[in-house]
Order: structure tokens, then sequence, then C-alpha cells
């Protein structure tokens, strides 16, 4: 069965069916599962996952349960783009033999957190993007190593607090930019990247459609806020997403052969300090570094709407 979902301009039909389902020992208030099942509802069923260690990897495959109604395959902290590189090689390969329908549409889904994607398997990726293979990687972004023990990583925000990124007299919290993952994107040229947050479902799932479509290799970046190591309500998951995108400390986007579009327009943007008090990570801010902090968002805001509308090759400058 379907449900019509109306958008403006389209009509999407999607479906009732869950190729994730519940069962699973993700944290109250946890984003991860509704990013995933609307991925794979948007997906269907000829879909192959490749799932990297982490948060939604240990806690969807307790053995011996599952919550993955599809092809799932398990694989090292630092290895999910080389082998869902091969999973498509080896499909194409099947194709060409006639082992499998030449006309069969079958995605390839790549799935990382943070740490998975924007550090340890950033080589990975970038040769995964590079071959051109037809793959759609999503990342979801909690902003640190939030399995292991809340330790910092290359997408950690400015000031955020981590287990690595102490706060004191001297360190006060995350002293880097966080890591331009979708600028790395752009400079191998990829045909669609963007950026997605579960608060817009409609504008999520649309991106996953495209992505979807593309022949060759996609990126999309979708922001998962956590309760354990943003410390906040679980209740408020949401709502902090919500946030994110009406203060543009996230902006979603997308590019379509390097051509930059927002995708969720904020008129009258809310002043940073609505998002960063809901977080604990962000308690020890004084006046004067959430002010740092506004500063540093409203350049990064002038910077992409100097772009948008152009052909975008690299990061923003």
């Amino acid at each position: 069965m379907t449900v019509n979902i109306r958008i403006p301009r389209t009509v999407w039909d999607l479906p009732r069916e869950d190729y994730f389902v519940g069962g699973h020992n993700l944290c109250a208030g946890c984003t991860a599962g509704t990013i995933v099942r609307n991925l794979l509802k948007v997906a269907g069923p000829n879909t192959i996952v490749v799932n990297a260690t982490g948060c939604l990897e240990v806690s969807t495959s307790l053995f011996p349960f599952t919550s993955w109604k599809v092809p799932w395959i398990h694989i090292a902290f630092e290895n999910a783009a080389a082998v869902a590189s091969g999973v498509e090689a080896a499909i194409k390969v099947l194709k060409e033999k006639g082992k499998i329908d030449p006309n069969k549409k079958i995605n390839i889904i790549a799935i990382g957190g943070d740490g998975g994607t924007f550090d340890i398997g950033l080589q990975a990726l970038s040769g995964m993007l590079e071959r051109g293979h037809n793959v759609l990687y999503v990342v979801y972004d909690n902003e640190a190593y939030m399995n292991t023990g809340i330790q910092r990583s290359g997408a950690t925000p400015y000031k955020a607090w981590t287990t690595t990124t102490p706060v004191g007299t001297i360190m006060r919290g995350e002293w880097r930019d966080k890591k331009d993952i979708i600028g790395i994107a752009l400079a191998h040229k990829v045909p669609y990247i963007a950026t997605a947050n579960p608060a817009f479902l409609l504008d999520m799932d649309k991106k996953f459609a495209k992505a979807l479509q593309i022949d060759g290799p996609s990126l999309i970046h979708v922001l998962m806020a956590c309760t354990t190591g943003w410390r906040f309500d679980p209740k408020l998951g949401i709502k902090i997403s919500k946030l994110a995108v009406e203060t543009a400390v996230w902006v979603n986007l997308e590019y379509n052969y390097g051509k930059l579009e927002v995708t969720t327009p904020v008129p009258k943007r809310k002043h940073v300090r609505e998002y960063l008090k809901l977080q604990g990570r962000y308690s020890h801010l004084t006046e004067e570094e959430i002010n740092d902090i506004q500063e540093r968002i409203n350049r990064k805001v002038e910077e992409i709407n100097r772009a948008v509308g152009k052909e975008v090759i690299g990061p923003l400058a």
C-alpha cells in the first residue's frame, strides 16, 4: 500500500512498508532510526546496504536479531565506501554475464557515521567518489565518536564539549572548525551532493530519491542530533534539529552537478543562542563565545548566498 505525500509541485507515493524495523537498541530520542527508516522507504526492497561500525550498526544488529529487512553488510569502521564500491562492481559484472537482469535497478547504499566518514573512512570515500561508482553514501552526523565515549571527530563543531575537547580555564571545547565534507566531495566533481535534516522529512526524502536516480556517486550529509553526546532531553531531538536550520547552524542545500541551491530557505534567522542553550555540550559558553559563533555563522551564510545558483567546485571561499 502507498499513501500520497503532497510536496509543492509534485506528488509522491511513500510506501507504507518498512525495510528498517523496530526492536533495535538505539537511544531514546536518537534520530538515526528516523533517517534510515525513511531512506529505505524511498530506496525500496531492491537495495543492498553497507554499514560501517558505529552507533547505528551496533544498535540494530544485536545477534541473533536485526532491524534490517534488506541485504545488509557490516564492515569495519573505515571500509564502508570501499566495500560498497566492490558490491557495485560485482553487480555490474553479474549483469554483463547475464546472471542478473541487466534492467533490474539495485540500489547500493553505504552508511557511515561522522567518524567513519570524516576521519577513519575518508580515504575509502575519496576513492569511491573518484572512481565514479554508482553508490549513494549517507553520512549520519552526530558530531563526535558517540559509540565509544563521546570523543571529538573531524565533524565536531567549534566550541563543543567532548571528552577529548574538555572545558577548563585553558581549553574551551573544540577549537577547530567542523571539517567541510561537502567541499571535499565537491572537489571530486560528484554529480549530486546534499545536506539533509530529519526535522524536514520531505526535503530529506526528496534528496534520497534524487541521489538514487543519479548514474554515479552521490553523497548526502544528514544531521543526527545525539541525546547522549549533545546532552539534551530525549524529547527535544527534532526540535533541536529544526533549530539547527532556523539558526543556520545547519543549511539544507544541494549541489546538482556543482550548481548550488538552498532547499529550506529561512527568511528570518533565529539567534544561535536558541540552538545552543538546549544542549549541555555548550553550557560552558560565555556571551562573548556565543557571539563569536554567531559571527562565524553569519559569514558562512553570506558565502552560501553568494554561491547560490552558481556552479561551485571545491570548498566555498
